[in-house]
């Protein structure tokens, strides 16, 4: 068999939901709307996008936040199961999110730990959320506006003889999907991929992934 490198999403992803924009519905004004539909649209960056919605929340909300993320958020069925069975396989399992630290860490503590955690950063110094951007775009990439660039960070992780199977939901991780040998697809990432006939295979938990995974590149369960 291959070798492979897994690189999971995590918001609307490993959980149900877009963590973001739960906290967006739940604690920003109304103003975020055009900025998530710019976004969506690829008519904004999503570096620029995700700084501006988050500048809307007072940096006081934080610890609300994340109770509020803990208390409501759900993880998608089977996704422990997924974590044991990419150790008991040796397949490394990257979490590249564009989610950002202060609430993508706790949720995830109980679940790790990781072959590493990709996200945005936070700073919570100023009067309103601040975010920081540590994993920014290389030269290679195409958009130079990503927040979190998981293509770049597939370049910096992956050694030639691996097969890169990412597993997403959404606009932030098309670039990612684009330069998989394996995508694994829910969601609006299956509009793009279809837009753009990139093959992907579709999934609604992590059963669905683990039995793609065995079927396409031959690991035993």
């Amino acid at each position: 068999m291959s070798k492979l490198v897994i690189f999971c999403d995590f918001d609307g992803t490993i959980t149900i939901q877009d963590n973001i924009i739960s906290i967006m519905k739940k604690f920003a004004p109304p103003e975020y709307l055009p900025i998530k539909e710019n976004i969506l649209g690829q008519k904004q960056s999503i570096r620029e996008g995700v700084a501006e919605m988050f500048a809307l929340l007072p940096a006081s909300l934080k610890d609300q936040i994340v109770s509020y993320l803990l208390e409501q958020a759900q993880i998608r069925e089977g996704f422990a199961e997924f974590v044991s069975y990419t150790r008991k396989h040796n397949l490394p399992l990257y979490i590249v999110s564009g989610g950002i630290d202060f609430f993508v860490e706790p949720m995830l503590k109980e679940f790790g730990p990781f072959s590493d955690v990709y996200c945005n950063a936070s700073n919570f110094s100023g009067e309103t959320i601040q975010i920081e951007f540590p994993h920014g775009c290389d030269e290679q990439c195409t958009s130079q506006g990503c927040g979190c660039c998981k293509p770049s960070i597939i370049r910096q992780l992956q050694d030639n003889n691996a097969l890169s199977v990412v597993i997403g939901d959404s606009i932030t991780d098309l670039e990612a999907a684009k330069m998989a040998d394996l995508v694994i697809a829910r969601d609006f990432l299956i509009t793009k991929c279809e837009e753009l006939n990139i093959p992907y295979e579709p999934f609604e938990n992590f059963r669905d992934v683990m039995n793609i995974i065995d079927a396409k590149l031959g690991v035993e369960i």
